[in-house]
């Protein structure tokens, strides 16, 4: 029974990161595409977004940029034989 369990466990795991990478991350960048629109047609000669729109969007594009960057880093570290170590507040790479 417990070996089920365990199975379910890591079947639980493998879907949440599937949802937060594979769905969560489009889901951030369209975000940031849809607060670019906010408020850029409320006048015709004027087409810039409303400033706080334009706060939103730079943070949702640099959520995404920093996913990416994190798993570009794990991808090269573990092919240099090192590890990605969060024990700091920023990532180092470490040994194995």
């Amino acid at each position: 029974m417990n070996v089920i369990w365990l199975a379910l466990e890591g079947g639980g795991q493998v879907l949440l990161a599937g949802l937060i990478l594979g769905a969560g991350l489009p889901a951030i960048f369209s975000l940031g595409i849809r607060a670019l629109s906010y408020g850029a047609h409320q006048n015709v000669d004027d087409h810039t977004p409303h400033p706080f729109a334009k706060v939103v969007a730079g943070l949702a594009f640099g959520i995404v940029v920093l996913a990416i960057a994190l798993g570009i880093s794990v991808i090269v570290s573990h092919g240099m034989g090192y590890e990605l170590s969060f024990a700091n507040i920023y990532p180092t790479f470490v040994p194995r």
